[in-house]
């Protein structure tokens, strides 16, 4: 097994203390001034048996796991990733400008806290899957403006085969994915505690995407890696 190593922050940019709202069927979550208040949550808790799991085989020796509702309580989970996490931006090149990332972003323990179901869920994904998975990322896609193009991750789209599992609490975001350079498109719908886990050449043999939408409430995406020899 890897050993997990911890990473050090070099930002410190917050997400604006404006207005971030989500809602989980009769839940909602309104954050005003940094505030959030809650109705229709639970103790957070997840199915470390992953007995709802159902594999979704594609094309290549790809794979996406899903299970719907895998964690549940996701509202106070939110709740505390939203207001404790030290959210960063960054810069990309797109053709012949540097434009800003539409999404924050921020690395667990450098960036925050994070919250107490967290290690257990890391625990219980490392044993189901027989990797450690010692790296926890987050996003925070505030709003339908805040998307991701099509990509596989960087450093796993070179590797043979890889798992990335990723934890969505918040609003529902449409989670696209096509054969490597286009074709037909699966889309899964996740938030409200869904789990996602990529396996497989899925990185490398496929891309995935969160495409803008005119109207979203905010997601944070929970992403679980192992320790792979390049940083992300």
């Amino acid at each position: 097994m890897a050993t997990c190593t911890a990473r050090t922050a070099t930002t410190t940019d917050r997400a604006p203390r404006t207005r971030l709202a989500a809602r989980r069927g009769s839940a909602t979550l309104l954050l005003v001034r940094g505030q959030l208040s809650l109705l229709g949550h639970e103790e957070p808790t997840f199915d470390a048996t992953f007995a709802r799991m159902r594999r979704i085989e594609l094309a290549t020796g790809a794979w996406v796991d899903y299970a719907q509702g895998w964690l549940r309580g996701d509202a106070s989970v939110f709740e505390q990733l939203a207001e404790s996490t030290r959210w960063r931006t960054s810069e990309e090149r797109m053709y012949d400008k540097i434009v800003q990332v539409p999404r924050l972003y921020a690395v667990l323990p450098a960036d925050g806290p994070g919250h107490a179901v967290l290690e257990p869920m890391r625990s219980a994904l490392s044993q189901h899957y027989r990797q450690e998975f010692c790296r926890v990322s987050m996003a925070l896609y505030r709003d339908g403006k805040d998307s991701v193009a099509w990509h596989g991750d960087r450093v796993a789209r070179r590797m043979p085969d890889a798992l990335v599992a990723t934890v969505s609490v918040g609003g529902w975001r449409r989670f696209l994915l096509r054969p490597y350079g286009g074709g037909s498109s699966i889309a899964l719908n996740l938030g409200s505690g869904d789990l996602a886990v990529m396996g497989g050449s899925c990185q490398r043999t496929w891309q995935h995407c969160i495409p803008k939408v005119a109207h979203a409430d905010p997601r944070i995406a929970i992403m679980f890696r192992p320790q792979w020899e390049e940083e992300y």
